[in-house]
């Protein structure tokens, strides 16, 4: 595993000033466009949760989406994705959440997740955890119980983390 990591974090490309100056975003594309970088980076996120019997997967808008439909294919679970409000075709539930300057709200379609779905909530990254922390409500407010949280980057110098609900695996594989 942490000759994978290696490989992954190799090809992780720093954007300076991106999209707002002093941000240093990180960018997934390089993963992206290596299918072998790509099935170790899904095989990575989901070792974990292999034997937890996940019935869903949560994909936070957008590039959560990526990875977390190739990771929901790997676990046999299906994929529900999670859009800023007003994104999503059907009735929703939504949950809002703080930014540093406001607050946002995403969505969920109503039927997305039944009371028995064992749920993992990915996206990408974790900065301050605010998106996770909602895709979180917005499970446990359908009934799902969530097992686990899956990034492939944790920004841990936000301590995103310490909004989560730390009872739960929260997993990560590379952190910055």
């Amino acid at each position: 595993m942490d000759q994978i990591v290696r490989d992954l974090e190799r090809a992780v490309r720093n954007v300076p000033d991106f999209p707002t100056p002093g941000i240093q975003f990180k960018d997934i594309t390089p993963i992206l466009a290596d299918p072998n970088l790509l099935n170790r980076a899904v095989e990575a996120l989901a070792h974990p949760f292999e034997q937890a019997g996940i019935t869903k997967v949560v994909g936070i808008e957008a590039r959560g989406f990526i990875l977390g439909a190739m990771l929901a294919h790997h676990l046999g679970a299906g994929f529900v994705p999670v859009r800023k409000k007003g994104k999503l075709p059907y009735e929703t539930v939504s949950s809002e959440y703080e930014l540093e300057y406001g607050v946002d709200v995403i969505e969920m379609h109503v039927d997305a997740i039944a009371p028995n779905d064992r749920v993992l909530i990915h996206d990408d990254v974790i900065a301050t955890g605010g998106t996770a922390a909602a895709g979180y409500d917005l499970a446990r407010h359908a009934g799902g119980e969530v097992v686990g949280f899956a990034f492939l980057i944790e920004l841990t110098f936000l301590e995103g983390r310490a909004k989560l609900d730390d009872s739960l695996m929260i997993h990560t594989v590379m952190q910055v």
